[in-house]
């Protein structure tokens, strides 16, 4: 089943009707996704997120080409079955590195593999990927190329709009228009530029101003490719105009300071009823108990909680108790038990 978006009031799901596969599963996939955040979206992350809802694409953080290469593969490839449909966000530059790693991903079962030219950090900088790639668009297009002629699953890539000075609409529509002639047809477009100088990673979130419209015109430039907005979505007011004019919206900070977002937006795109947050605790409890039991630390599990009870009543006191030094789960369940407000 295909989305298309009738007018302003809402999403429509329709038939398809003679379109390939791909294009059906990738629009209803990216119609709704989360994003690849550094020290975030590690599989703990999103378990939790999945159980807010149940069709989002969610996105690992980046892993580079060489930690899968010469490191722990299996570390960094594994993840629950529950948090399928999964993409694999990969940095790197290398076409045969790239390549295997995509190959490696398809094994693993991802339903997607992404390259990130969008991460500002300096560590990016130094090893010549991430967002100073948007200056190399036929480099980019040759990894896109060899990760497609190596996997059947769909290869798109995340970038910004602009890099430093070169943040012109022609920069960016001849770098999609490149990186598209080597097959991409799914364009995940954070639409800030990248200061490689001079912002942190953090500032580059926030500083350079957010400009939808350039991402609109894409669309309109390039009807035929699948463009995705990122940055700057906290509501669904602003989600739903983005989707008037785009395939799909991607959920970033707001989903670890706000993860119940993700359940308000899935209530709307899909017409689901809203969990409640006990309910969601509750079941995501289960698996804090499983993954203790395997020697899991409790602060990698307890990390996705801390946003869940956002602007309700003693949202305070609920992250104070997560932050507790002498956590045990078996208190953590009492409080609960014992707190009619969660």
């Amino acid at each position: 089943m295909c989305f298309a978006v009738s007018d302003v009031t809402g999403i429509i799901p329709t038939p398809c009707s003679e379109v390939k596969r791909f294009w059906c599963v990738s629009m209803l996939s990216h119609l709704f996704s989360t994003a690849p955040m550094l020290d975030y979206s590690d599989t703990h992350c999103r378990y939790f997120w999945r159980l807010f809802t149940p069709h989002a694409l969610l996105y690992t953080e980046m892993i580079h080409v060489n930690a899968i290469l010469h490191g722990k593969k299996a570390h960094f490839l594994s993840y629950e079955p529950q948090e399928h449909p999964l993409a694999l966000q990969l940095g790197g530059h290398e076409p045969q590195a790239l390549a295997q790693c995509a190959q490696y991903a398809q094994d693993e079962g991802f339903d997607e593999v992404n390259l990130n030219v969008g991460c500002p950090s300096d560590r990016v900088q130094s090893g010549s990927f991430g967002a100073c790639l948007m200056r190399e668009p036929e480099r980019v297009a040759e990894g896109v190329a060899a990760m497609r002629a190596k996997v059947s699953i769909p290869v798109t890539v995340k970038t910004r709009i602009g890099v430093d000075q070169e943040d012109s609409y022609e920069f960016l529509s001849q770098f999609v228009s490149c990186v598209a002639e080597a097959g991409c047809e799914v364009f995940i477009i954070h639409a800030r530029k990248a200061w490689l100088k001079g912002l942190s990673p953090k500032q580059n979130r926030d500083i350079p101003p957010l400009n939808y419209e350039r991402v609109y015109q894409l669309k309109r430039d390039f009807p035929k490719l699948h463009f995705v907005l990122n940055g700057g979505i906290k509501d669904w007011d602003t989600a739903k105009l983005a989707l008037v004019h785009l395939d799909g919206i991607m959920i970033g900070r707001e989903a670890c300071a706000n993860p119940y977002f993700l359940a308000e937006l899935e209530q709307q795109l899909y017409h689901t009823s809203l969990p409640t947050r006990r309910a969601i605790l509750e079941r995501y409890l289960d698996y804090i108990d499983l993954k203790l039991s395997n020697g899991v630390h409790h602060k990698k599990l307890l990390k996705p909680l801390m946003g869940l009870f956002h602007a309700q009543k003693d949202a305070r006191v609920w992250r104070g108790l997560l932050s507790q030094p002498d956590f045990s789960i078996e208190l953590f369940r009492k409080f609960i038990l014992m707190n009619e407000r969660i």
